[in-house]
């Protein structure tokens, strides 16, 4: 593709490029998604949404619920912890897994259009346009890549396998007895754990591109304004991009629930044994998602200096000139004061510079970074209760509040 020249026409394949933006998505490639596709599974529908996690469910905890059962271990039995008992497998299955599997559509719906706010928006140069249309050409096919997949399915049944024995409460159970594992903990380490530590792995994989493709683009020099009243020089949108990521920061939440709550019922520990583990989750979810967003900082710091700068020399030389005119005797003696133009004018002016002023170079949000840190929490909320009484706890709320 030709570079079109500054001043000049856009070549005819970047002409059709801006005119149709391909849409950006992490989701919509892979061999898995063709193959549900295939089977009229995927699509934004509530209902082929529900069919996709109850698919998940019936394939990964339903059949250890059956064999569990025909094993006598579903809630006694010899098992040290019997299936119904192990919080951690009803928590990975039943609620992580389809978070994992809803975030894709709203992931989807929110990074759909971000080619074309780059577009429409004018923030990539026309002589950058070739990178930039390079670097999301890199992303889909990273996304699109079969390698990339059965790479990570080699990952969960080589090194998931290997650690599969360390995720759980009690050595002997409903999975294994002293002769080997059970029907359901056969089922557990080559369907079950498998099935879910690829849907995880492939969001690692997924951010992995995302934070690829902002690195491309952050190394493209931007068309940023300064005055744009979005106080981020036109790069607002992107910090919209991290609502789409709370049903991925909730399953991350909801799985290190699922782990302190087996340790709480099980194995007697307390819920301020895990603060630190606490603490690290949170601050992973936010730093994995928001860090990325940081590499438009230097470029944001950038516009602002030079905004004040200019915008600066540009007051200055108003403000001189509305004074000679107003308050030494330049202006015409037939011209009113009142009505004037240049008293509007110098109120545009003022206001503009305080968007400069004001201009943020963290394109993050503190509402953004408490959401996620809510959303990382929001499961483990609940394990207060095995700290204080459920009344002595709303109170406590209630006592913040009022």
């Amino acid at each position: 593709m030709n570079t079109p020249n500054p001043g000049t026409s856009a070549a005819p394949d970047t002409a059709e490029y801006l005119r149709n933006p391909p849409e950006f998505s992490l989701v919509v490639g892979g061999p898995l998604f063709q193959m549900l596709s295939r089977a009229h599974m995927w699509g934004e529908a509530r209902d082929l949404q529900a069919k996709r996690m109850l698919a998940a469910v019936a394939l990964t905890w339903l059949p250890l619920f059956l064999l569990a059962a025909l094993g006598g271990e579903l809630w006694g039995g010899e098992a040290e912890v019997p299936f119904l008992k192990e919080v951690a497998i009803h928590v990975r299955f039943l609620v992580a897994v389809p978070l994992l599997i809803a975030a894709e559509i709203v992931v989807h719906r929110r990074m759909r259009l971000i080619v074309t706010q780059f577009l429409d928006r004018k923030l990539i140069p026309d002589d950058a346009l070739e990178r930039f249309e390079a670097a999301v050409d890199a992303a889909l096919r990273l996304r699109n890549s079969v390698a990339a997949e059965v790479l990570l399915i080699v990952i969960v049944y080589v090194v998931g396998y290997m650690i599969s024995s360390t995720m759980g409460v009690a050595a002997a159970g409903w999975r294994s007895t002293g002769q080997g594992l059970t029907a359901a903990g056969f089922w557990y380490v080559f369907v079950s754990l498998p099935v879910f530590q690829f849907l995880l792995l492939r969001w690692y994989f997924r951010v992995f591109i995302w934070i690829r493709f902002l690195w491309q683009v952050s190394s493209i020099r931007l068309n940023l304004v300064p005055t744009h009243p979005d106080r981020l020089g036109g790069l607002a949108f992107l910090t919209g991009t991290l609502e789409g990521f709370v049903p991925l920061a909730v399953a991350q939440g909801a799985l290190l629930a699922g782990l302190i709550a087996d340790r709480i019922f099980h194995l007697g520990a307390t819920l301020l044994q895990f603060k630190i583990e606490i603490g690290v989750a949170v601050v992973f979810v936010i730093c994995l998602l928001i860090a990325p967003l940081l590499l438009f900082s230097p470029q944001l710091a950038e516009a602002k200096r030079k905004g004040r700068r200019e915008y600066g020399t540009l007051a200055q030389r108003y403000v001189r000139e509305f004074d000679e005119k107003w308050l030494r005797g330049g202006a015409p003696v037939d011209e009113p004061l009142m009505g004037s133009g240049d008293i509007q004018s110098l109120a545009d002016l003022g206001n503009s510079y305080e968007v400069v002023r004001t201009m943020r170079v963290i394109p993050v949000t503190r509402d953004s970074v408490v959401m996620l840190a809510v959303a990382t929490l929001l499961p483990v909320a609940p394990l207060l209760l095995t700290m204080m009484p459920l009344e002595e706890l709303l109170k406590k709320a209630l006592a913040l509040v009022f």
